[in-house]
């Protein structure tokens, strides 16, 4: 079974340039909305492997993408931690029982993997239902953005609690990030063995930090991630995406990573000259782009794929996720015109 997406990543020849989007199981999607309306709510569709099965398919089975994203949430595995996650309408998610003390995070427990049997049953009934036509990527958030969730009970625009751990208790924030990373390894693990082809991890807020605290409190829990997922699973690609991590670039290239994820705020060529010598680039058009006209996603495609000069080693995406009020005519022209253009 040969996939452009895994022999992009694997910088192994390609017949054109494969991609797939952030997010492209989405609100976007009429579908998908009818889909979440049954579920009754996002939580309720995520632990459902049937409905995660369904809405992973919707985009698969209406455009030509050339690869499946497991249908899931970053914040699973706080949520089976014990912190009550729960969603607000119009405020995202939320934490009952945020992290506040040194005995809140001894007292999460290590294995949580017998609580998130319903993302392996998901990644399961995908890939069955998935079968030869694109292979499917498992996911999972850093340590340091899960924590950033888990301390600030939700989302932030300050992160001025978990600022003031890192500086005033670094070795508490430390301990956290520890127990995270061995819970994503052996999360990601698990997505390998109930059939994921590729892993993703996603670093949403590492651009918060500066240089020095980004590899101390981000980078190197996403190097033990890689590290421990390669002991076992050494042929599964892995991509890291830190959002506005363009100027750590080389640093995440040496983790042993097979892709680096790029938003739009770094210039594909330059990021290519940098570490495309090294690992896969995923990215990176500026997701505002799906606004335009037909003729201006075409011709901003063609700017995108111009910038990047190697045969292979290039998975187009977005810079981040599709918003949910794209047109999805303009998905098609989007994914279409990446095949037509990069046809080799």
């Amino acid at each position: 079974m040969s996939f452009d997406y895994i022999n992009a990543l694997l910088k192994k020849p390609t017949t054109r340039t494969p991609i797939w989007v952030m997010r492209q199981a989405g609100r976007y999607l009429p579908e998908y909305r009818a889909t979440r309306k049954k579920a009754g709510d996002f939580m309720s569709l995520c632990k459902n492997p049937e409905l995660a099965c369904e809405v992973t398919m919707q985009p698969i089975d209406r455009f030509d993408l050339d690869a499946a994203i497991l249908f899931s949430d970053i914040l699973t595995i706080p949520d089976a931690m014990g912190l009550g996650l729960y969603f607000s309408e119009g405020e995202g998610p939320k934490f009952e029982r945020p992290i506040q003390t040194l005995a809140d995070i001894e007292a999460i427990p290590s294995e949580v993997n017998n609580d998130l049997t319903y993302v392996f049953d998901a990644v399961s009934t995908i890939k069955t239902a998935l079968g030869t036509r694109a292979p499917l990527i498992g996911f999972s958030g850093s340590p340091w953005t899960l924590a950033t969730y888990m301390i600030e009970g939700g989302s932030s625009k300050t992160f001025a609690k978990t600022k003031s751990m890192l500086f005033n208790d670094p070795k508490m924030l430390h301990l956290l990030l520890d127990k995270l990373a061995d819970s994503v390894i052996a999360y990601l693990d698990q997505q390998v063995i109930s059939g994921a082809d590729s892993l993703m991890v996603f670093d949403t807020w590492g651009g918060v930090l500066s240089k020095s605290n980004y590899l101390d409190f981000s980078l190197s829990y996403m190097q033990k991630i890689v590290t421990g997922v390669k002991a076992k699973h050494p042929n599964t690609p892995i991509t890291l995406f830190s959002k506005n991590g363009g100027k750590h670039l080389n640093e995440i290239s040496n983790t042993g990573c097979d892709g680096v994820g790029i938003d739009w705020t770094v210039e594909l060529s330059e990021v290519e000259q940098q570490i495309g010598h090294k690992v896969a680039i995923q990215g990176n058009l500026d997701p505002a782009v799906m606004y335009a006209t037909p003729d201006v996603v075409r011709a901003e495609v063609k700017k995108v794929l111009s910038q990047f000069k190697g045969d292979t080693g290039h998975v187009f995406n977005l810079g981040h996720g599709i918003t949910p009020d794209v047109d999805p005519e303009n998905m098609k022209v989007l994914v279409d015109s990446v095949h037509e253009f990069s046809a080799k």
